[in-house]
């Protein structure tokens, strides 16, 4: 059974994660969860906490282009599973993983942009942790169930799911939707994205609430 922290008690979830900074190895830790759960937040909290001796990776550097995502047909679905590279993502966590590269460059997401910029996010050799937030981190369906045996330690993120639901719907409204469009988009596919993610949660080392 996951082991339960309230998102309150940072002071515990920063000593969990300086025992993997503190392992002598390179180390990788990922904090997944629904959409507006704050994992992106809670992430980038831990990298600032431990810098230098932690750089963030973001999944969203793997969604696919606007282009293509349109070539396909799933532009409106936009953060689904399949709307993803997954298996560039696994292989970027691999090597991220070997470690036996001077410097691993990595993609980030640009939400102005709603692009992912390649080559961004450098990851030297000496950084013993990286933290990789995203949302399909636990699903058990290929190519994404390779990167459970990639990651250390995997957080889930489960905040009270008002809170979750109104977070994503002013997100999406920040970046350009109406009131009536942030709330289809919160309440169909994002909240379908939830229930495969909420699914996952089973195998989380860590359920982080509040």
């Amino acid at each position: 059974m996951a082991l339960t922290i309230e998102r309150a008690d940072f002071t515990g979830l920063k000593a969990r994660a300086c025992r993997l900074v503190e392992s002598g190895q390179r180390r990788i830790l990922g904090i997944t969860g629904a959409p507006g759960g704050g994992k992106s937040t809670l992430a980038q909290q831990l990298v600032d906490a431990l810098a230098p001796d932690a750089v963030l990776v973001p999944m969203d550097g793997f969604h696919l282009a606007e282009a293509e995502l349109k070539r396909l047909g799933t532009h409106d679905r936009k953060g689904a599973i399949d709307t993803f590279d997954g298996f560039g993502f696994v292989a970027l966590l691999q090597r991220l993983r070997r470690c036996d590269e001077a410097v691993v460059y990595a993609p980030t997401f640009r939400r102005d942009l709603e692009e992912p910029i390649a080559g961004a996010i450098p990851v030297p050799r000496d950084t013993p942790l990286v933290v990789t937030e995203g949302n399909y981190l636990l699903v058990g369906e290929p190519p994404w169930d390779s990167l459970r045996a990639l990651i250390d330690d995997v957080w889930y993120v489960e905040p009270d799911e008002r809170t979750r639901l109104d977070r994503l719907m002013r997100r999406h409204m920040e970046f350009g939707r109406d009131e009536r469009s942030a709330h289809d988009r919160t309440h169909g596919s994002d909240q379908r994205n939830a229930e495969l993610i909420a699914s996952t949660k089973q195998w989380a080392d860590v359920v982080v609430t509040g």
